[in-house]
């Protein structure tokens, strides 16, 4: 079977924010290629709600974002990587309203000095939150698309996975770092050699790790368990986020309640009608999402019920369907009307605080590797993520690997092997990987979940290292297929999920011990490095 080669002076795994603003940043000056694994619009990003975090009013400030920040990451984050994202937040927001993401305008006292509306979300002592009605994602992915979608110098190859990172070591030249990537074409069932002077890995999170999640399908942390393989370290991975408010219906498939539903004024109840957050912090429903999720958790198991619920039916029906149309709409579908009842939620993960560790250039350990969004482990997080800083994330690391990446000499790449497949066959089959993927998701939503104990944790590692290598070792006898790659990345990225949880002896954000109940004096970061690669 004949294996076709591409060459590029960029290749970025991902088409979300991240992965689509860095293609137009890079495009004017450099051939682009835009892979992504289903269609350009499939991305967590384009299911943001909420919004995108930035300080746009005079009565907010820098260093009032930064506190917020830092309070949420519970002392986590990276002083350096908060104040480099914060500071450029308006600069971010101004780049998109350019582009013509059509933000809500609304007059009024909470108006922007740009002229848009701006809410508040929990943990923020402010509102900052710039907005497109309550599909803030969708909008920014369908502007950025429409602008990818016509540019000359941007490849779009849908439907393409990626299976390993190329390093130079492979045609004898290490120092030449990353040099591309092997992808699997799904639709037509062939491997594809991509060459690039630099690798972007924008692929998203890792929620499908876990059984129940807010995530899309695509979240199998496939940038993080290429990073690792390829001798990256990565960082902080414990730190799973999961949101407090998903819906809570047999054919809702995990859809997100937004953060801003608590931020106009949402409150959270249990079946009888009473309240239960000022009893778990004094914030009440605008605490953080980790101590919001920890509250809800903690009820659902206290009372033996399957869900709590979030009411904002005081809000007018007309306000109501003005500000979260989307939210209206679907719970209406479900039979939940918003504006007169309460809607069941439970959490659900949601985003990995963690990820590879980059520098403020996006740059990681390998050379001409870049990693920016949530595959990344920039330090702005911390041990918890404050609400709408993900979006500015993307946005403003985007804008900082494309400047590194147009910095660089273009350098010619030498000719990159073909994939070899000779030594494996077609799987006989296929059930195998069914049984490990919801083994394997079971088993970390059972251990590693909100609450965590050593024994938990211990018995979660026992059974991801014995389907490890029932993964492994069916990836080296049979040809590869999207299931296969995407289970063998998810293993890796459990296992450093749990690998890394067991190293913190502390309830910090996130992680919450009931063997380390307490939070340490001294906030350190939890740094992994492959074994191969270790000094």
């Amino acid at each position: 079977m004949a294996h076709p080669h591409h060459q590029y002076d960029a290749l970025i795994l991902g088409s979300g924010a991240a992965g689509q603003s860095i293609a137009l940043l890079l495009a004017d000056r450099m051939r682009v290629a835009l892979v992504t694994k289903r269609s350009l619009a499939d991305s967590a990003s384009s299911l943001a709600q909420g919004g995108i975090a930035a300080v746009l009013d005079t009565a907010d400030s820098i260093e009032a974002h930064i506190r917020d920040t830092f309070t949420a990451g519970a002392g986590l984050c990276d002083p350096t990587a908060t104040r480099f994202v914060v500071e450029r937040g308006r600069e971010a927001i101004a780049w998109l309203i350019a582009r013509g993401v059509p933000f809500t305008r609304e007059d009024g006292e909470d108006d922007s000095e740009l002229g848009f509306h701006l809410t508040r979300e929990g943990g923020h002592s402010h509102r900052r939150i710039i907005h497109a009605a309550d599909a803030t994602g969708a909008a920014v992915q369908t502007t950025l698309s429409e602008a990818v979608l016509t540019h000359p110098n941007i490849d779009i190859y849908e439907h393409h996975i990626a299976i390993d990172l190329i390093l130079g070591e492979r045609i004898g030249q290490p120092d030449l770092g990353c040099v591309g990537a092997y992808a699997l074409d799904i639709e037509n069932d062939r491997v594809v050699t991509f060459s690039a002077r630099s690798t972007v890995l924008a692929t998203g999170g890792t929620g499908k790790v876990y059984l129940f999640t807010t995530n899309p399908d695509v979240a199998t942390g496939d940038g993080v368990a290429m990073a690792w393989r390829a001798g990256c370290r990565v960082r902080n991975m414990e730190f799973i986020q999961f949101h407090p408010t998903c819906l809570y219906h047999p054919r809702a498939k995990s859809f997100l309640i937004s953060e801003a539903v608590r931020g106009e004024g949402g409150l959270l109840k249990l079946p009888n009608g009473e309240r239960f957050m000022p009893a778990h912090d004094e914030r009440a429903e605008l605490a953080p999402r980790d101590i919001v999720a920890r509250a809800i958790d903690f009820e659902m198991k206290k009372h033996g019920i399957d869900c709590v619920y979030l009411d904002i039916s005081h809000k007018p029906a007309d306000w109501l369907r003005e500000h979260f149309p989307n939210i209206h709409a679907r719970c209406l579908e479900l039979g939940i009307d918003i504006t007169r009842e309460s809607i069941p939620v439970v959490p659900a993960a949601h985003y990995s605080c963690g990820g590879i560790v980059t520098d403020l250039a996006a740059r990681t350990d390998v050379p001409n590797l870049y990693a920016v969004g949530e595959s990344a482990g920039s330090g702005l997080h911390g041990a918890n993520r404050l609400a709408s800083n993900s979006l500015l994330e993307c946005l403003v690391f985007g804008e900082a690997a494309a400047q590194d990446i147009l910095s660089r000499p273009l350098n010619p790449i030498p000719p990159l092997p073909d994939w070899d497949e000779s030594q494996v066959t077609n799987a006989d089959e296929e059930v195998v990987l069914a049984h490990n993927w919801a083994e394997l998701r079971q088993a970390m939503w059972d251990y590693v979940g909100i609450v965590r104990t050593n024994k938990r944790l211990q018995r979660a590692r026992n059974r991801i290292r014995l389907l490890a290598r029932e993964i492994d070792e069916f990836y080296s006898n049979f040809r590869v297929s999207n299931d296969l790659i995407e289970l063998r990345n998810l293993v890796v990225t459990a296992d450093l999920i749990v690998s890394c949880a067991l190293r913190r002896h502390e309830s910090r954000g996130l992680h919450y011990s009931r063997d380390y109940p307490n939070i340490l004096p001294r906030a350190r970061d939890t740094v992994l490095t492959p074994p191969r690669f270790k000094r």
